[in-house]
């Protein structure tokens, strides 16, 4: 998966093929559907929605770089009109000059484009925190007990989200809203 290639081998021969993708999942949050569910309460017992939890395999999640909980949105809410929000327009741009900071940084790289390429050596040198970043990461990689890989996607989430505000350096709550992206790897989501 990180590599982006795929190798089949055979008896007298070995070919690799490109294999670069976006992978997007879904899944329950239990058995029945309403583990932290706003309105409705969750009939599973803990041991149930652990063991549901257990079957998604550690390091396929470790290398998912956002694990975003979505709760149901009551119809007052998605028929307020009085709620701020962000024309898409005004997202798109956003998304635009991010991209386009990516490109200029990449600009020497062959076959790094976007954040998410970045192999380890380039994270570290590309995604420097300061003092106060560095230890938030480290409470959060010994309350969540986060791996290397984990350490690295928080890393470049972080890179993105500064990208995304415009940040040409890479601000603490760039790495709290990346951390925050690891919900499944919190040891309290599911009791």
């Amino acid at each position: 998966m990180e590599e982006r290639r795929v190798t089949i081998s055979r008896a007298k021969i070995s070919v690799d093929y490109p294999a670069g993708f976006m992978l997007i999942a879904s899944m329950n949050p239990c058995p029945c559907g309403y583990y932290n569910h706003p309105d409705k309460d969750c009939v599973c017992a803990p041991g149930q929605i652990k063991h549901y939890l257990n079957k998604i395999s550690g390091p396929l999640l470790d290398r998912i770089d956002l694990h975003v909980e979505v709760t149901p949105v009551s119809y007052e809410r998605l028929t307020n009109n009085e709620l701020p929000s962000e024309a898409s327009a005004d997202i798109a741009a956003r998304v635009a000059r991010a991209r386009e900071m990516q490109e200029a940084r990449f600009k020497d790289n062959r076959n790094i484009y976007y954040n998410a390429q970045m192999p380890s050596r380039l994270v570290r040198e590309l995604c420097q925190i300061n003092q106060a970043g560095l230890m938030l990461v480290k409470k959060a990689m010994e309350k969540l007990q986060l791996s290397a890989r984990a350490y690295d996607r928080i890393l470049k989430v972080a890179r993105t989200a500064a990208d995304l505000g415009g940040s040409e350096s890479i601000r603490i709550e760039d790495l709290a809203e990346a951390i925050h992206f690891r919900s499944l790897d919190r040891e309290s989501w599911a009791g």
